[in-house]
């Protein structure tokens, strides 16, 4: 191969393909001597130096030199010769040098979009379903057996009814970014599943495509924007998975160590539990997330994102700081200040938790909603006060008056944790397929198997713990925030009381499509809760927020129609809620009763209410009542009425 090349352009790193031919850019101030490697077909390699810049970009033009190229770079370690992955390779191929270090393909294939677009649903209607790209399809029986688990296999028609029949807004993908399995779990004959282990920023992973990863992911956003529905992507900047000291080098660690936080002895600071932490206060470490969330946006129309371990972001050395260079950017960026920002607001390290200060328009992962709903109704705490904190939002993180932008994003279950379904069903971790011997994993789970550790027959056992999913939900969905449901969660998928399966891939992570009595009752009372509120809880969310929320009325009663005191908030069982839209506008109650028995309530007097929902019950019902309410131990019904049906 005698190719012919020039200089280039350092400006624009990673792979430029024109017409002329191909500019390659790397950042790379700790080689004074770098080179690109072109394989043939033949994978025979053809050494091209690259031209040093005086701020430490490499770079070269090979002109005449078009898509499908393989290549790779090569550097010197004191005398050793290093292969060097491309940070901003797009797409990856085996390097035929190294099974650890893949060599990258120069790519550009056209897409047709047609009239797709962002669909820009608001904060205040947005239901989030998190999927696992692989897991949530591999054992559908519906879908072809060569796209399971894959993008086209998650935007298979089949899929999309079933998301579109739950009223889903938004689908939040994990990890979808090239990721490597950690040397300790392939010694184990396992896997990073979740994918929580960056490789590569910008290389759709390869693993969930039929062929072409890229036009595959294209096409997935596509199909949901053509039906409306937001595609976000769960993102990894925290660390990469270089890992430690003793871990392995693709690509930062010989490029520039500089990237990562590093200690006074030049040793990794390790604030992520996985060896390293990226430094975003080194403009070369914050240009490449910059570059890589805009590449989502412009070339796949991604509609937000969210952070792992986002703590770390902010990082200013030791510390968080909320006016951080990350934060500033995002803000002035006329691409990313468009999308949903999604923060995990914790890292494992100092000054670490970080939950209510991150600056607007970021929204939050609530985990202390989480913690405060499952200890009501699981662990029967009496934490009224708590519930009713977070049920309005949790105000004392984020004032309404930055809603509907700074919406909590509230949830029960995660990726990480039980399942809904492993909530109501195991007292405690069951994590042995791990091979941690069940250390791994979190102790703190605040689970209930009411009376019976995992699956059973039982039919009060499992009456109870059907219960028991719709407060969960119930809870959520009519909580003021943006509500995150596991998507997996919908079909009753349980993971066999494993509270960290990121290893496993196999049927403990691959959604169950089993059908059952049971499972169908509650898919179709969560369908109908999702669609009950985006028509009851969606206005007086957006009536709550901002300058004009004081204007409307709130109210908490004791279940005999009389306002609740001091004492109360300590130790009350039995207690309601009413909302109301400005003085006799449309009403809102919510009957909550954890005590062990039936309570009636007396509901506030004039006109009739609606039930929405009383989940004691298998179906959402839509009979009326007036006066007088009895509800059942351990449950709670929701009730409307509107301004036209009130007697003022």
């Amino acid at each position: 191969m005698n190719w012919q090349f020039e200089t280039g352009s350092p400006h624009d790193l990673g792979v430029t393909l024109s017409e002329e031919g191909c500019n390659f850019a790397i950042h790379a101030p700790s080689h004074l001597h770098l080179n690109l490697i072109i394989f043939d077909h033949d994978d025979q390699p053809c050494t091209i130096p690259l031209f040093a810049h005086n701020h430490g970009v490499h770079s070269v033009f090979i002109h005449d030199l078009g898509n499908g190229v393989k290549y790779a770079y090569q550097g010197k370690q004191g005398n050793d010769i290093v292969w060097i992955l491309d940070p901003y390779a797009t797409r990856l191929a085996e390097n035929p040098f190294s099974t650890q270090v893949p060599a990258a393909v120069t790519y550009y294939q056209p897409f047709d979009w047609g009239n797709s677009r962002h669909p820009r649903i608001p904060r205040a209607s947005t239901i989030i379903n998190e999927v696992h790209v692989r897991g949530f399809t591999q054992s559908h029986p519906g879908i072809p057996e060569h796209l399971r688990g894959t993008y086209l296999g998650l935007c298979h028609p089949n899929i999309l009814t079933h998301f579109k029949t739950l009223g889903v807004t938004a689908l939040q993908l994990l990890p979808i970014a090239t990721s490597y399995d950690e040397p300790h779990l392939q010694e184990k004959g396992l896997t990073n599943f979740w994918g929580y282990n960056p490789l590569s920023w910008f290389a759709p992973d390869a693993r969930f495509a039929s062929e072409d990863p890229i036009a595959e992911l294209k096409q997935l956003v596509k199909t949901y924007h053509e039906h409306n529905i937001e595609i976000i992507l769960d993102v990894v900047f925290n660390h990469t998975a270089e890992g430690g000291e003793e871990g392995p080098a693709f690509h930062l660690k010989l490029l520039d160590k500089k990237y990562y936080l590093l200690n006074h002895d030049k040793s990794f600071i390790n604030y992520t539990g996985c060896g390293n932490t990226v430094d975003l206060t080194y403009q070369p470490s914050l240009n490449i997330v910059l570059d890589n969330l805009r590449y989502w946006v412009n070339e796949f129309q991604i509609d937000g994102f969210r952070f792992d371990l986002a703590a770390t972001l902010g990082r200013h050395g030791h510390y968080f700081a909320p006016d951080s260079a990350f934060f500033k950017a995002i803000a002035q960026d006329p691409v990313l200040k468009r999308v949903k920002l999604i923060a995990e607001p914790w890292d494992i390290g100092q000054d670490g938790y970080q939950l209510g200060h991150f600056p607007s328009p970021w929204n939050e992962c609530n985990d202390k909603f989480r913690d405060t709903v499952k200890s009501y109704w699981l662990r029967r705490d009496n934490n009224v006060r708590e519930l009713a904190t977070r049920i309005m939002g949790s105000r004392d993180l984020v004032s309404a008056g930055l809603w509907p932008h700074k919406l909590p994003v509230n949830y029960i279950a995660y990726h990480d944790g039980f399942t809904l379904q492993d909530l109501v069903s195991y007292n405690h971790k069951h994590n042995m397929a791990n091979g941690e011997h069940n250390r791994d994993g979190h102790g703190d789970n605040r689970s209930w198997n009411h009376g019976i550790e995992g699956d059973t027959d039982n039919y009060a056992v499992r009456f109870r713990r059907e219960r028991q999913k719709r407060n969960l939900m119930a809870t959520l969905l009519f909580s003021f925030g943006i509500p995150h449901i596991l998507a997996v969660d919908a079909l009753s998928h349980t993971q066999k009381g494993n509270n960290n399966a990121y290893c496993q891939d196999n049927d403990i992570s691959w959604a169950d499509w089993t059908p059952g009595e049971d499972k169908e009752d509650f898919k179709r009372w969560l369908s109908c809760m999702v669609d009950a509120r985006q028509t009851y809880m969606t206005p007086f969310i957006q009536a709550f927020s901002g300058h004009d929320r004081g204007r409307h009325r709130v109210n908490w009663l004791r279940s005999n129609g009389t306002p609740m005191n001091a004492d109360d908030w300590q130790h009350i069982e039995a207690f309601a809620l009413t909302l109301g839209l400005d003085k006799h506008g449309d009403e809102l109650m919510f009957l909550f009763n954890g005590s062990e028995i039936p309570t009636r309530y007396r509901l506030p007097e004039n006109s009739r209410w609606k039930i929405i929902c009383d989940t004691s019950e298998l179906a959402v019902c839509s009979r009326e009542i007036q006066t007088t309410y009895m509800q059942s131990a351990h449950s709670m019904t929701i009730l409307c009425r509107q301004s036209a049906s009130i007697d003022t």
